[in-house]
């Protein structure tokens, strides 16, 4: 049997060239087709007009005194403005910090801190969060950071005016970082991928190219910017193919995704399966014409198949493909073809991406494991990031010296090459595409005076694929609720990192030599409460 190795075929070279220089290159040839729609903003810019914005912004940041290698943090939800943001950095060569709008004050000092943000640009509030003053709380203790941009503000005015020099195209080059993503840290704290313009540049090209798109598609985007789902496979996929990028709303809300399909004739639809689930049971869905639809992305966490079905008969997108990848690899290394018969786009997540490799090993030996047998998996190539931002320790933990990034997933591969995602070696919980580390929550559950021992869980949900569980161990002589457990993590992480189900347990189940047994309490969680596994692809 051969082993469990591929490389992509490339029919298409990478592209040598900054983000900046690849938006111009659209503009030279779409001037006048729409570039950006946001919905929720009332926003329309054609290429010409979203440049002029881009242009107007880097000068702007240029003279408020940062300079190429500076870090600039964006704090918001899916907005005109995010878009702006994000073109005009990489033509400045500033490296944009992506923080989570979920992120609470604890996070968001912490992001800032470890990338040495010297500017945040943020939005005023989110939903029930209040950026302002959450900012205004950690403000003080971060002496890197200078200015504080809120939009609609008059410091915002003053950097869309754009006083300052021209971006000096020439002083920059594509393998420049340009953008730091945190990823949730298996050791309690976020890892800052580090990308540059040519990761993420080529991925969103590739990625567009496996959607067959051009000019004349419309993408609509209701998954967040912060995360490579949305500004690298969303927004550069469109950019390089001259497509037009369509934000229905700051957050995702089913009802306005299927409104947005139909009136703006989208011709490709994004999502995780969970937002898919939500638009498919919609009590309208019915009510809205969805017949523009011909492709899309269904990525982020496993697909369940009778999901990805659907989405194909009830949403008519014939060519609808799941992707799979991780923020390390700018994210995607694997994709399904319009042309992969049914079985392999429900059952798979596809074929390695051109330009890049695969393999899978064996965790213990590093040997590649044989055709049919799960391994981890591995991917090299253009996409692997630079590393994580000021952490060589963790980069080397990551990326080998041969290059291979160890994505930790275990997968298997058929003689044909399609790969499956059949689990993890690490503890992973996706809840709705959100990573979410048990290590992170557990060592916060920790900080709470009556938690004498905490272990999380992921256990499966027919809404979010997966779902955080707690086993907590009380201290003798005190005592601790469900609601307790609930309201001393509500201002103190991001609400996907809360556990839904909390269990307290007088012991754990161990091994012999004293760890605890994860698949055990899983066994036994899911058996509690009543819970099944959705078959997934």
């Amino acid at each position: 049997m051969s082993r469990s190795y591929a490389s992509g075929v490339a029919s298409k070279p990478l592209i040598g060239e900054t983000i900046g220089d690849n938006l111009e290159r659209a503009v030279a040839r779409f001037a006048e087709r729409e570039a950006l729609v946001v919905r929720h903003q009332g926003l329309r810019l054609t290429y010409a007009e979203l440049d002029e914005r881009v242009n107007a912004l880097a000068r702007g940041l240029l003279g408020a005194g940062l300079a190429k290698g500076d870090r600039v943090g964006i704090w918001a939800p899916n907005c005109a403005e995010w878009v702006f943001v994000q073109f005009a950095t990489a033509k400045a060569g500033i490296i944009l910090v992506n923080v989570n709008p979920a992120y609470r004050t604890t996070e968001l000092e912490y992001a800032l801190r470890q990338s040495g943000c010297r500017m945040l640009i943020a939005a005023r509030a989110f939903k029930t969060s209040d950026y302002a003053a959450m900012i205004e709380e950690v403000r003080g203790d971060l002496p890197d950071l200078e200015q504080v941009v809120l939009f609609d503000s008059p410091e915002w005015d003053a950097l869309c005016a754009g006083d300052g020099p021209d971006p000096d195209p020439a002083g920059l080059d594509c393998d420049d970082p340009i953008n730091i993503q945190y990823t949730s840290g298996t050791t309690g704290f976020p890892k800052g991928a580090t990308l540059s313009h040519h990761n993420i540049l080529n991925n969103g090209y590739f990625v567009g190219e496996g959607c067959d798109y051009d000019e004349t598609d419309r993408v609509c985007i209701p998954v967040p910017f912060y995360h490579c789902f949305g500004m690298v496979m969303g927004n550069l996929g469109c950019v390089t193919h001259g497509a037009t990028m369509v934000i229905p709303e700051a957050a995702f809300e089913p009802e306005a995704v299927l409104a947005t399909v139909q009136e703006e004739r989208c011709t490709s639809l994004y999502g995780v399966p969970t937002m898919f689930i939500a638009e498919l049971n919609h009590p309208r869905f019915d009510a809205f014409d969805l017949s523009s639809l011909r492709t899309g992305i269904m990525a982020g966490s496993p697909c369940p198949i009778e999901v990805m079905k659907q989405v194909i008969d009830r949403m008519h997108m014939d060519a609808v493909t799941i992707c799979y990848g991780m923020t390390e690899t700018s994210p995607v290394s694997t994709q399904t073809a319009a042309g992969d018969s049914l079985e392999k786009r429900t059952q798979t997540v596809g074929r390695v991406h051109p330009h890049l490799e695969v393999k899978l090993i064996d965790p213990a030996t590093g040997r590649t494991v044989d055709r049919g047998e799960p391994g981890e998996l591995c991917t090299r190539g253009y996409s692997v990031m630079a590393g994580y931002w000021n952490d060589p320790e963790k980069t080397a933990e990551a990326i080998d010296e041969h290059g291979w990034m160890h994505t930790g997933d275990l997968a298997t591969m058929d003689e044909e090459g399609y790969l499956n995602i059949v689990g993890r070696s690490k503890d992973m919980v996706i809840r709705g595409g959100e990573n979410v580390y048990p290590r992170e929550v557990e060592e916060f559950l920790h900080t709470h005076p009556a938690v004498l021992e905490a272990s999380v869980i992921g256990v499966p949900d027919e809404r979010y694929g997966e779902e955080l569980m707690a086993w907590i161990r009380v201290r003798e002589g005190q005592t601790l609720t469900e609601d307790e457990v609930r309201d001393y993590c509500k201002d103190r992480i991001a609400h996907f990192k809360r556990p839904r189900y909390v269990k307290f347990a007088p012991e754990f189940p161990l091994t012999v030599t004293g760890k605890v047994q994860k698949y055990k309490m899983r066994e036994q969680a899911v058996a509690e409460l009543g819970l099944r596994e959705e078959a997934t692809a």
